[in-house]
């Protein structure tokens, strides 16, 4: 008896724990950390400011077919929505593997409209040498060009993808990580724009759901996004977007992964600017 009574105390105190973390990172405070960060970490924001710095974020996520943004990324796009923020996607292929490209385009923009990003801040690009195929290494300088020419053309000022293993490992992921970590590092990355990349983790800590809160708010991490009950249905919604992608695996991916709840983030250091070689 003392046994099960300890451990409803442990399981209690667990869901509490969770649900004080979810609170402190939804807090006004927490707005105004992630507000900072975004905009000028090194300087002091005051809390009458904040409200009228969130259009000055233009932030850009990256990713490579449709689906990614909301089976990896939901999290951060709802908050950065919620704040207001000018939210743009590039999508480096229209997911053309099994020929349904131009249905995976209609999805993807009604899976954004979901989340929030209008569709004149939608961006899909379908060329050659950039298939949605994991067995074909893209061109790192293609790749590295039509994203800095979007930075440039949107004015972005942060930028979010894949980090080097591009959570599920697919090369397509990984290659968008390896443009962005090229443009930082020659420099080319506008002085005023933070790159982000969104930390990949444990197949056992991946399919915890929400249980894995604690562990991502006490391992250390740049930037923690995290949703609660109503983000999670929106992120649902923009999920079930993807109609030819609903596979069984994948309704078992929406229940379970971490992914459709929190998102952590670390920087992406970057190089001398306009760095020249003699």
């Amino acid at each position: 008896m003392y046994i099960l009574l300890t451990l409803f105390g442990a399981i209690v105190s667990y869901f509490f724990w969770i649900q004080c973390i979810y609170y402190r990172q939804n807090s006004a405070k927490s707005r105004k950390h992630l507000l900072r960060f975004m905009l000028c970490r090194d300087k002091q924001i005051k809390s009458s400011q904040t409200s009228d710095l969130t259009g000055d974020v233009r932030a850009l996520f990256l990713t490579a077919h449709p689906d990614d943004e909301c089976m990896f990324f939901a999290p951060a796009i709802l908050r950065l929505v919620e704040l207001n923020a000018s939210v743009h996607l590039l999508c480096l292929s229209q997911g053309n593997y099994y020929n349904q490209g131009f249905q995976r385009r209609e999805e993807l923009l009604d899976s954004c409209a979901v989340l929030g990003i209008p569709a004149s801040q939608v961006t899909i690009h379908d060329c050659k040498e950039l298939p949605d195929d994991p067995n074909v290494e893209w061109s790192i300088s293609m790749a590295s060009s039509l994203i800095l020419k979007h930075i440039r053309a949107h004015s972005i000022n942060l930028v979010l993808t894949f980090d080097g293993r591009g959570v599920s490992g697919h090369s397509n992921h990984t290659a968008i990580y390896k443009a962005v970590s090229y443009l930082a590092s020659i420099g080319n990355i506008p002085d005023d724009c933070s790159l982000l990349s969104l930390s990949t983790i444990g197949v056992l800590r991946k399919y915890l759901s929400f249980l894995e809160l604690p562990i991502s708010w006490l391992l250390p991490s740049d930037l923690c996004c995290v949703i609660g009950s109503k983000g999670y249905v929106q992120a649902k919604r923009a999920m079930l977007c993807h109609r030819t992608q609903l596979l069984w695996f994948r309704y078992l991916y929406i229940w379970f992964s971490r992914y459709m709840i929190i998102n952590t983030f670390q920087v992406i250091d970057q190089g001398p600017k306009n760095l020249k070689i003699y």
